[in-house]
């Protein structure tokens, strides 16, 4: 089986500063895979590189078995409906509901009813824990906990195998940042999802991730479980890893985990 990610030499340079340098990681299908790394280390930037919002200086990136870039418009387009993202925000569009947010990639199609439609988007709202009457609300209506569910909603709503998310509990108070990466974290397991999240916070990480990678000094530094990392001595794994309130991050994650 191909890797659901696969990046080679990947480099980013923006003027004269550089991001990346001969970066690689490979993602099997199946993992749940946090990124990490230092304000500046170039987290999102390689996220938005995985989703083809930014091309890279050079190298390549394959996503489920294909190039992410070249062969067409068509081809992208194709590749990337088999793949969903949660903008840190959410990025609903403000002038529309909850349902036509969610209806937005179904109708972009162009190949379904709206009575498959409306029972799609339902389906959608049930599986992120959400119910019928919120789909007539709109983002403004919504509190940070339900616009990130509803964000979620829109990125299953093609079925992909792969989700991306960008700090997708920023914001939330600790209930409902550990309730959403609960709902993250069973949606995967029961849908076989690629999860590849941007994170800095440690409870996220250490109760959805089965490995982590860490981008320091312009590449991916380490990738492995986190116990696995924790064993590396670098002064930024042992700066992010390893302070008290880390620490005690990690241990209660893992007490929830088991």
């Amino acid at each position: 089986m191909s890797a659901a990610v696969s990046i080679r030499g990947l480099a980013t340079r923006f003027d004269e500063h550089w991001v990346h340098r001969d970066l690689d990681l490979e993602i099997e299908a199946g993992e749940l895979v946090s990124l990490v790394g230092g304000s500046g280390s170039g987290k999102t930037t390689l996220l938005r590189q995985m989703v083809g919002l930014l091309l890279p200086t050079r190298g390549e990136i394959r996503v489920l078995g294909e190039p992410l870039f070249g062969g067409g418009p068509e081809r992208e387009r194709a590749l990337r409906r088999r793949f969903g993202v949660l903008f840190q925000q959410g990025a609903l569009f403000s002038a529309f509901s909850v349902f036509d947010n969610i209806a937005f990639p179904l109708r972009e199609l162009k190949r379904l009813d709206e009575a498959t439609i409306r029972d799609l988007v339902m389906l959608k709202l049930d599986m992120v824990e959400l119910l019928p009457r919120h789909a007539y609300l709109m983002p403004a209506e919504l509190s940070g906990g339900m616009i990130k569910r509803v964000a979620l909603a829109r990125s299953l709503a093609l079925e992909p195998e792969l989700l991306l998310l960008d700090e997708p509990t920023a914001g939330l108070d600790p209930d409902r940042s550990d309730s959403f990466v609960r709902l993250i974290r069973t949606l995967g397991r029961e849908l076989g999802l690629t999860v590849v999240l941007v994170t800095h916070d440690l409870d996220t990480l250490a109760g959805l991730s089965t490995r982590v990678a860490v981008l320091a000094e312009h590449r991916i530094l380490a990738y492995d479980t986190i116990d696995a990392v924790l064993r590396i001595d670098h002064p930024f794994i042992r700066n992010f890893f390893l302070s008290e309130r880390s620490v005690r991050a990690l241990e209660s994650a893992k007490r929830l985990g088991d």
